[in-house]
Order: C-alpha cells, then sequence, then structure tokens
C-alpha cells in the first residue's frame, strides 16, 4: 500500500483533465491521480460549482457520476465553471473507506478536532483557494453500506441549503456533528451539501447524482422564496453512536462482548419505540458512546440494558446502521435523528 502523504506535500492544481479519465475504472484511477487534486474547467459562468467525490474510497458513485457528466459534455462548454477534487484515490484501490494510517478524509477539513497532519494542511488550501474563486454551491458525493435512502445533508438551515438539498430529494437531514467534515468547511462561504446516495453497488445512485450535479451547472441562482415545507422532511442529527474501544462487537460470534441484531441495517430511516432491542451485552458494561453535537457524552439519554439487552429507551430514528463490522469501528455504529419543524 502506498505511504501516507508526505508533511511538505502541495495541493495538486490543474486545468485540464488526464487523458484516460472518462474511461478508468475507481480502482485504477490512482494511475491517473495518485495525490488529493483539484481540477478546474471553465465553463460560461464564472461562478464555479464545487464537487468533492472519493473522500473515502469505498464510495465510487461520485466518481461514476461525474464520469458520466462529463462525457456528456465532452464536446462542450460547461454552463458554468465546475472545480473537482477527487480524495482518496489510494483507498479506492483497494475498495476500503480509508487506508489503516489514513486520517478520515471527511474529518480533516477546517473545524476537525483532529491533530495537524498533511493531510489537514490540504484541507485548509482547498478551502482558501475556492473562497478566492468564488462558489456557486458545493457538493460531496457518498455512499453508505446500510440499507438507507438517498438523502441530502447539510449543517445550516439557511434557504439557499435547503433549497439545495431539495433538488436531490425531499429528505433532508441537518446535522453539526461530527466535526471536520468538508460541507461543513465550505458552508462557510457558499451553499453546500452532502448527497447520501445509497449503496455503492446501485446503479440509480450514480444517475441520480449525475442528474444533480448536472441540474447545479444549470441552476442560475436560488430562489428568493422559502422551500416549501410540505416538500421536504427534514431530520436533526441528536447524537452519533459509537462502539467503545475497549468492547468486541460482532453479528455473527456469541463470545463478543455485544452480539448486534443480524438485521439492524433494517431500522434506518424508521422510528423505533423505546423497548426495541439492538443486540445482546455479554460483559455486563455499556459497549455504546453516544455524543452530542459538542462531543459530550449522551449515552444515557437512549439507552440501557435490560437483562442483558441493549435497549432503545425513547423514540428515535437511526441512519446509517450498517452491517460492515470495518466500517463501524473506523467511523460509527450509526447517527440518531429527530423530525425537525421548519
Amino acid at each position: 500500500m502506498q505511504p501516507t502523504l508526505p508533511a511538505n506535500c502541495e495541493l495538486k492544481q490543474f486545468d485540464r483533465l488526464p487523458d484516460g479519465l472518462l474511461d478508468v475504472s475507481v480502482e485504477q484511477l490512482y494511475r491517473l491521480i495518485p495525490e488529493p487534486s483539484l481540477f478546474h474547467l471553465p465553463g460560461k459562468r464564472s461562478e464555479t460549482l464545487f464537487v468533492s467525490v472519493l473522500l473515502h474510497g469505498n464510495e465510487p458513485t461520485g466518481f461514476l457520476a461525474l464520469q458520466e457528466l462529463l462525457r456528456k459534455y465532452r464536446d462542450q462548454t460547461l454552463p458554468r465553471g465546475l472545480t473537482l477534487f477527487f480524495g482518496n484515490t489510494q483507498a479506492a484501490r483497494f475498495n476500503l473507506r480509508r487506508l489503516d494510517h489514513q486520517p478520515d478524509f471527511n474529518r480533516i477539513w477546517p473545524g476537525t478536532r483532529i491533530e495537524e497532519t498533511a493531510e489537514t494542511a490540504w484541507a485548509r488550501r482547498i478551502c482558501r483557494v475556492m473562497r478566492r474563486r468564488g462558489v456557486f454551491a458545493s457538493i460531496d458525493v457518498h455512499n453508505n453500506t446500510g440499507l438507507n435512502p438517498h438523502y441530502a445533508c447539510v449543517n445550516r438551515l439557511d434557504e439557499t441549503f435547503l433549497h439545495l438539498g431539495a433538488l436531490f430529494g425531499r429528505l433532508l437531514v441537518y446535522f453539526t456533528h461530527p466535526k471536520g467534515v468538508q460541507s461543513g468547511a465550505f458552508a462557510e462561504f457558499c451553499p453546500a451539501v452532502t448527497l447520501e446516495c445509497g449503496r455503492p453497488d446501485q446503479p440509480r445512485g450514480v444517475e441520480h447524482a449525475f442528474r444533480f450535479i448536472d441540474s447545479c451547472l444549470h441552476l442560475q441562482e436560488f430562489p428568493l422564496q422559502p422551500v416549501a415545507r410540505q416538500d421536504v422532511d427534514v431530520y436533526h442529527t441528536v447524537a452519533q453512536v459509537t462502539v467503545n474501544e475497549q468492547a468486541s462487537f460482532s453479528f455473527s460470534d456469541d463470545s463478543a462482548d455485544l452480539l448486534l441484531s443480524h438485521d439492524l441495517e433494517r431500522m434506518n430511516f424508521t422510528e423505533i419505540t423505546p423497548g426495541t432491542v439492538l443486540g445482546e451485552v455479554k460483559s455486563g458494561q455499556m459497549p455504546l458512546i453516544a455524543r452530542d453535537s459538542d462531543g459530550k457524552p449522551i449515552t444515557e439519554q437512549f439507552f440501557r440494558l435490560q437483562e442483558g439487552q441493549l435497549q432503545i429507551i425513547r423514540s428515535i430514528m437511526p441512519s446509517m446502521l450498517t452491517p460492515n463490522e470495518r466500517v463501524i469501528r473506523q467511523d460509527c455504529l450509526c447517527y440518531l435523528m429527530e423530525r425537525l419543524a421548519i
């Protein structure tokens, strides 16, 4: 596997795409773009649309959507300027979220709480570059590993952000935690959205992302009137749930401290009621940690142990539940959400 970025790594910027980009597989993309890089493409309108893909190497939908978009405009001028950012191509080589020695590329942006690295330095540099260039809107495209609908995430409830998210679909999630995400950093100077396009093996996610990006290229301005409240369902992330690093967990190993229910992901975007069982606990110790938007532990507000069962104690809606144990350990078990009246 490739070494991490050197401490003195300069952000790579180009004004043309590498030959072969439209046909290369995501696993071979690292041969064309070995390091995180920006590509600035001209368009009829100067204020640029920023699109970020592959911050997580096992989430290829954004890259595949861009290939489709670039094929469409291969022989014509883009409707507006387009800046493309290709993130963790080295992890994409192995279909991994990140390599073991790497930070999460969607936790390194301004506002992050992780230590200074080469990656946090170039993330700051990208924000400075794009703030100067002028950004019409920012789009960060992701997949998830569990059963989830397509939805858009915003870090502000300003009308322009809601309009941008509603262009993707009626299901919107407002979140302010975790810190250091790309959309949160760009939200400081332009409307920004994160797209969650379902599992990476679903072609409809590619088509949905392609159509959304293409629509944003043609959008001249955001509507002045507020988003019609009956047209969107907005949820607020109130907690991020992780498994305690000292606790073992599994979906199949009975000897693990926490044996999670095998059909856990079917609870995504479903309001679950108090008493719902998420798994069995062998150790007698609470294996989960729920944190609010400030990182404060609030586990007891959501979970309890009852006769060896891990139970929810209040009505809540989870998202991002996944059977992928590596992803759970690298990121989190899930997010907990409540409906937001706006």
